[in-house]
């Protein structure tokens, strides 16, 4: 819905709704006094007219911001086993608890289902404010979360997080670097396994990865678009490598699936790295584990995750934030890449 003309008043809500002012406040607040339809009501019209309350009346009415949310769209199972959520967390946490703060974690399956939720914690004042992750292209959450007046930072570029605050990462200098490694190495057929090009970090690593190709004077290598689980990245290592024309190098958007490759690599009787080059992203304990060991797109996913919370709160303090980036990943070679067979 486009915004409104005119400045939309708490009268205008309960006009809309058929409602006292004051039934609008309780609602909001979640007060009893209203029923469960007439709330219902008020939510409702207040959406279809593009009012909220005032966030930071709002925020002077709570005693402290004392919980922070994080809703992220995966599957449990997957959560659990990808390190770069593990370690962000405990960055998130590390803050929190300095401030004797809580975390609200909640796993949903669709950003629809985000949006429900989002809209929930703040009206019912589960949370002070919230940090947003996973942005796709034109990200549906950016809009109704904005609406509500909810206070939040953003996991992501700036092109992504409409106008919420970000804490990001430059990705596609990133990539770039990979790909150069690897070129100078020897390289000419390099595979990129990512992620679904609807989230928008895997959009700007693949965009990256052709575009440095191309200034290389390098042939596209084949991109696979697939999940992030290891059994995703044994299936696209699979199809890569059974192709005519196979790879020398392969760049994977995470460690559970470089892991996997590695696994697929040895099934199908090629050496690591003298018949295959494989490098991750997101460095990890996993990658330090492995035999051999996997070269990797490094950085400190704890202490993104602990300045993340620290611009959180500086928005919840009202201050002016401006989107940041933190430290560009860097390469750490390792044992899984070297020289292509001659």
């Amino acid at each position: 819905m486009s915004a409104p003309s005119v400045r939309v008043t708490i009268k205008d809500v309960a006009a809309a709704a058929g409602v006292s002012k004051g039934a609008v406040s309780l609602a909001f607040n979640d007060k009893p006094g209203v029923s469960h339809a007439t709330r219902e009501r008020i939510f409702a019209a207040a959406r279809q007219l593009g009012w909220a309350p005032n966030s930071s009346a709002r925020s002077l009415s709570r005693q402290s911001v004392d919980t922070v949310g994080l809703a992220i769209c995966r599957p449990a199972r997957l959560l659990g086993l990808e390190p770069f959520y593990m370690e962000f967390i405990s960055g998130i946490e590390s803050v929190l608890a300095e401030r004797d703060c809580s975390l609200l974690l909640r796993l949903v399956g669709s950003l629809e289902e985000e949006i429900g939720l989002q809209e929930r914690w703040w009206r019912e004042q589960q949370i002070g404010g919230s940090i947003l992750v996973d942005f796709h292209g034109e990200d549906p959450r950016i809009g109704p979360l904005s609406r509500i007046g909810l206070p939040a930072v953003a996991v992501g570029h700036p092109s992504l997080t409409g106008g919420f605050p970000s804490v990001w990462t430059d990705d596609a200098a990133a990539v770039a670097e990979a790909v150069r490694y690897l070129a100078v190495l020897g390289h000419r057929r390099i595979a990129h396994v990512g992620g679904p090009r609807g989230l928008g970090h895997s959009a700007i690593r693949t965009t990256a990865f052709e575009r440095t190709m191309g200034e290389l004077g390098l042939a596209c290598g084949p991109h696979v678009e697939t999940g992030f689980s290891g059994e995703d990245g044994a299936r696209a290592t699979r199809s890569l490598l059974l192709s005519a024309e196979r790879p020398t190098a392969i760049l994977y958007d995470n460690d559970i699936m470089a892991v996997a490759g590695l696994g697929v690599a040895a099934e199908m009787g090629l050496s690591v790295p003298d018949d295959l080059s494989l490098l991750a992203w997101d460095d990890s304990q996993l990658c330090r584990l492995t035999h051999p060991t996997l070269s990797a797109m490094s950085h400190d996913v704890h202490g993104f995750g602990a300045q993340v919370t620290r611009v959180l709160f500086e928005v919840l303090a009202g201050h002016d934030v401006t989107s940041r980036p933190v430290a560009t990943p860097s390469l750490v070679p390792r044992a899984s890449t070297a020289s292509p067979p001659s």
